[in-house]
């Protein structure tokens, strides 16, 4: 096996995992069940304590 192929090779599953990495981020942040958890967050700077 050669550099170029390695590189190749390195470059394809280091695009895999950060597409993957993608998907996963936006369907946690698009789940149905994370909607109420969500807008508490996007709450919380607005609240006086």
């Amino acid at each position: 096996m050669n550099i170029e192929a390695f590189l190749k090779d390195a470059h394809l599953w280091s695009l895999l995992i950060v597409g993957i990495t993608f998907v996963l981020i936006l369907a946690y942040a698009l789940w149905p069940s994370m909607q109420s958890q969500f807008d508490e967050a996007a709450k919380f700077p607005l609240r006086e304590d």
